[in-house]
């Protein structure tokens, strides 16, 4: 194989995004042949792709290579399964299953087809601004980490937003707010650069700031098993809102905020510095830096491009599917914790948070009501 054939399923708005820059070829070795999709049929811009009606048609059509789930988080695990089982390379896009006991079904259906390739579309990893802080940490730049604080509240969404579609922000047809959707990238990347911490203990509020039953805003506290402490806090109704990520280590911190990444480095260790210091009001000397980075042109279509090298090629993944568990598993244990009032201790278990969601949906009382706009209509039952 030489060029990968490519199929997405799910054409809403990002189903749209990435057929928009692989028609525009912005992927090499890659053609779009065909998408799943109910009303694209008199669509001239599609025209020269096969569309299917079904997911599984698509799938098990032998007219793809690969594919990228592209629907209602709800689906993202079962069609993962059937892609994986039917050795169809896969791409999901996130969250790669609406929660934790989901997402080890799909990494399970994987570990029994390991030959194909399973990726998750979590493209901040491909964003030189992570990719410098990445270096810095593991080059030693800020000692042993010490605190991780990120205010996370510029994903601001309107009513109109929510009601734009039944399934989302419920507890049926999503399976949480602002943490599984909106916040969920940040939930990955935090981890990816700091690991996953051992415990949290969170508080949500469900329907704040819109007519919603799942989280709106959420604080959260966290605790690393080496003793770090860190502070994550995210709302889809706080305007202006802020985007403020902070690591502070025993050599220095960094900040990332309005697109600037900024190093107070330490000349001395802070914990040296105390053992050793001969006053009490001392402190290290700092010298301040400004670090440069340029935005991802497409992050996307680079999770896309080496999601096809890694078919063609064996190159390793910027984002293993297995990985896109994590950023899952601390959505998923936030709104726990909050629901229990207790703090929750990580690995969380996934079957008991499936069934906290079950229950969840029973009682679920909500009628969405409000603005309505067009949407794709995937597969016949839901919309993206």
């Amino acid at each position: 194989m030489n060029q990968v054939r490519l199929g997405i399923i799910g054409m809403g708005h990002i189903g749209k995004y990435h057929a928009d820059y692989l028609l525009q070829h912005k992927v090499s070795r890659c053609e779009l042949v065909a998408v799943c999709s109910r009303s694209l049929a008199a669509s001239e811009k599609y025209r020269s792709l096969r569309i299917f009606t079904d997911a599984n048609d698509l799938i098990k059509s032998r007219e793809v290579d690969a594919v990228i789930i592209a629907t209602p988080h709800l689906q993202h695990a079962p069609l993962g399964i059937a892609a994986l089982e039917a050795g169809v390379h896969l791409l999901v896009e996130k969250p790669i299953a609406w929660h934790k006991a989901d997402a080890e079904r799909l990494v399970a259906a994987h570990q029994k087809s390991p030959r194909v390739v399973f990726a998750a579309m979590l493209q901040l990893r491909a964003e030189p601004r992570y990719l410098k802080i990445q270096q810095l940490i593991r080059e030693g730049a800020l000692g042993e980490i010490v605190r991780v604080n990120w205010i996370n509240t510029d994903w601001y969404r309107t009513e109109a937003y929510y009601a734009s579609s039944d399934w989302r922000a419920t507890w049926k047809g999503e399976g949480g707010g602002v943490l599984l959707n909106q916040c969920l990238h940040n939930l990955d990347m935090m981890q990816w650069l700091c690991g996953m911490p051992q415990r949290l203990r969170a508080f949500c509020q469900f329907g704040r700031f819109h007519n919603i039953e799942v989280e709106d805003q959420v604080t959260a506290w966290l605790e690393w098993a080496d003793g770090a402490t860190g502070a994550f806090i995210g709302s889809s109704g706080e305007a202006p809102g802020a985007n403020r990520f902070e690591i502070a280590g025993t050599r220095g911190a960094l900040l990332l905020e309005n697109n600037r990444l900024t190093l107070r480095r330490n000349d001395a260790d802070m914990i040296q510095f105390s053992r050793t210091a001969r006053a009490g009001f001392l402190k290290p000397e700092v010298r301040n830096e400004e670090i440069p980075f340029e935005d991802a042109a497409l992050p996307h279509a680079a999770m896309t491009q080496n999601f096809v090298n890694a078919i063609l090629d064996g190159q390793p993944l910027i984002a293993p599917g297995e990985e896109g568990v994590h950023s899952v598993e601390l959505a998923n244990a936030m709104v726990y914790s909050s629901l229990l009032g207790q703090t929750v201790e990580l690995p969380m278990s996934g079957a008991v948070w499936e069934k906290k969601l079950q229950e969840l949906i029973a009682e679920s009382k909500v009628e969405k009501k409000g603005v309505k706009v067009a949407a794709d209509d995937f597969a016949g039952s839901f919309r993206k």
